[in-house]
């Protein structure tokens, strides 16, 4: 008994279909590729890229966000790995209590929390302000000389 299932697209998913024309039960033909590219113009797009990737704005928007990503990456390691090793190592430190029940290893433990989420917040801004305008004017710039030599509209 075969088991019939509504939201099975046998058309859409090509795995294991038959060719349902000639009733021989062979695999379905191959569907042909919306478009195809022959190999010069894969070499144009690929040099386009290259051309892009060693422009000055292209440098510009890479070093910026190294200039925050770097920094900030060593920065947040740098204070997890303090609060790891000063949780392991002095155990009498973080469980010095600051006010009731709450001990330093809990307000460490919560300045984690904190700094990751002003760490995303800070990286939100940044990109928006210093990299992203420039970012899409690339893209720009990168989609119409591909465009231009793809022969069309893509």
């Amino acid at each position: 008994m075969r088991y019939h299932d509504p939201w099975y697209d046998a058309l859409a998913s090509g795995w294991g279909e038959t060719d349902g024309t000639d009733g021989t039960g062979g695999p379905a033909p191959e569907v042909p590729a919306a478009r195809r590219e022959d190999a010069d113009h894969a070499v144009r797009a690929g040099d386009v890229y290259l051309e892009v990737q060693r422009s000055a704005a292209f440098q510009e928007v890479r070093g910026r966000y190294l200039r925050f990503v770097v920094p900030a990456t060593v920065v947040f390691f740098t204070w997890y790995v303090a609060y790891v090793v000063t949780a392991t190592t002095a155990p009498g430190f973080m469980a010095r209590p600051v006010a009731g029940a709450v001990n330093v290893g809990m307000v460490a433990g919560l300045g984690q929390f904190l700094t990751t989420f002003l760490l995303t917040w800070a990286y939100a801004r940044h990109a928006r302000l210093r990299r992203d305008r420039a970012a899409l004017e690339l893209r720009w710039d990168t989609q119409e000389l591909t465009r231009g030599i793809r022969g069309g509209t893509s």
